[in-house]
């Protein structure tokens, strides 16, 4: 493909020889001639005019630099697209393959690519375009919108509903019971039967070895356009808001409630019962134990304000020379003791 195709596909300005051909697309340090990389993170401008890429997608005001450039108000947007120009995903033809287990009551739209050693159970009902590939396993009555994708291991327990474009990877685990246990009179902790589902909205993706736990009664839910990533726990009725960005190995203990356009970085652990206002970004390894307001950055564990958490951690590391200033300053003020 040529660079000027490549510009026009991702509605960017072409600096440089537009007749370059480029045939893939690699990181700022990797790329050779003829593949496309980006800058989008300042850390790594210096290397845009060392690399042997044939040409870098910049910012629109990025300096000029001798490779040619695709030139855009969102580069990582652009290199996400880019990808896509370049790499094909498998493609899995429709069919059932034999060993497929699937229950008469159980209801499959057109065009479905069912694996080897899927289950499907009574009453579940799928839309069109499925792929669930092998060992995916699918409870009773669950009810799953068109273009899912399900990869190996992944599981959807009974009743939880699923809209459109929804994509599960590996050993992902969605109706899970709820962690909902009660104390009788001797001591012993006595099951809290969890009666409701998970209910999740359209282009929701989430990654490998998630668990979104059903409600003990009602629903756990998951809007619109949600990303969950690997080893992350959503507890019994929690909500999450549209657009929200959940990372790595997050917590989120029973009924949180998660904003729209809230990012959770990694190992970010957020108490029960909580409300995280919308646009809230939670530093990583921050633990919250309250509400937080819509718009807050939030840093540490207790987690608070990032602007303050920046000025402790300043001043924790000076501590040593904070203390010995105080003890010659005591000393100064009480010369007898």
């Amino acid at each position: 493909m040529k660079l000027q195709e490549l510009a026009r596909i991702l509605h960017a300005e072409c600096r440089g020889d537009g007749d370059i051909e480029i045939t893939g697309v690699a990181g700022i340090e990797e790329a050779g001639p003829h593949q496309v990389t980006f800058v989008a993170n300042l850390k790594y401008a210096a290397h845009a005019r060392t690399t042997r890429a044939s040409a870098v997608i910049v910012q629109s005001d990025f300096p000029d630099i001798p490779s040619a450039t695709l030139r855009t108000g969102n580069p990582y947007l652009a290199f996400a697209q880019a990808i896509e120009a370049f790499y094909k995903l498998p493609a899995y033809a429709p069919g059932i393959h034999p060993t497929a287990v699937i229950d008469p009551t159980a209801k499959i739209g057109r065009h479905a690519h069912i694996g080897a050693y899927v289950v499907i159970s009574a009453g579940a009902v799928i839309g069109d375009n499925a792929t669930l590939l092998p060992h995916v396993v699918i409870y009773p009555n669950v009810r799953i919108g068109n273009n899912f994708l399900a990869h190996a291991h992944a599981i959807v327990r009974e009743e939880c509903i699923l809209g459109d474009n929804i994509t599960l990877q590996n050993g992902v685990v969605i109706g899970a019971d709820g962690f909902g246990f009660a104390k009788d009179n001797e001591g012993h902790w006595h099951k809290i039967l969890q009666t409701g589902i998970v209910r999740m909205e359209n282009d929701i993706e989430v990654q490998a070895q998630s668990c979104i736990d059903r409600a003990a009664v009602g629903e756990t839910h998951v809007a619109n356009g949600v990303k969950i990533d690997n080893v992350t726990t959503v507890g019994h009725g929690c909500t999450i808001g549209e657009d929200s960005l959940i990372c790595a190995q997050v917590g989120l203990a029973g009924s949180t409630h998660i904003g729209k356009n809230v990012l959770l970085a990694g190992q970010v652990g957020v108490a029960g019962h909580c409300t995280v206002g919308d646009g809230v970004i939670i530093t990583a390894q921050a633990g919250t134990h309250g509400d937080i307001e819509p718009g807050k950055i939030i840093s540490g564990s207790p987690g608070f304000d990032h602007g303050q958490w920046l000025r402790a951690v300043n001043a924790f590391s000076r501590l040593p020379d904070i203390a010995r200033d105080v003890k010659k300053l005591q000393r100064k003020v009480f010369p007898a003791e």
